[in-house]
């Protein structure tokens, strides 16, 4: 199920995300809707990052994003998982990021709060996730 529209997000953005995230060595970043992968690719390169895996439902960005994680020669830290975010199990997260509409948010909501442990960090560019 597509849950959003694919906008690159902007790299300001992007490292924006991922300090509101805090991310650390010790993560396991997931994003959901990964697009050409680019919030995985910084989680590693520049944060460090442990490990970053992105969802992605359109094949097109799949293979993008595969191409540019091997140019970066990390394709022993970063995976990408050609599939619905919805089915895919989340629970090894520490971090997880979203760039979704406000209602592709409320459609993976539950999934968030059955999987993710307590302390998971999410950060969601644009929309807000309802409390």
């Amino acid at each position: 199920m597509i849950l959003a529209p694919y906008v690159p997000t902007s790299l300001d953005n992007v490292r924006r995300m991922l300090e509101i995230a805090r991310v650390r060595a010790d993560d396991v970043v997931f994003d959901l809707g990964s697009g050409d992968g680019r919030i995985l690719i910084m989680a590693v390169r520049e944060f460090k990052a442990k490990r970053a895996v992105g969802i992605e439902f359109r094949e097109d960005l799949v293979n993008e994003a595969r191409t540019l994680i091997r140019r970066y020669d990390l394709e022993s830290k970063i995976e990408i998982i050609h599939g619905d975010a919805l089915n895919i199990n989340i629970s090894e997260a520490d971090v997880v990021t979203l760039y979704l509409t406000s209602q592709g948010i409320e459609t993976l909501r539950p999934k968030l709060e059955k999987e993710l442990k307590p302390g998971t960090r999410i950060v969601s560019l644009s929309f807000k996730i309802n409390e």
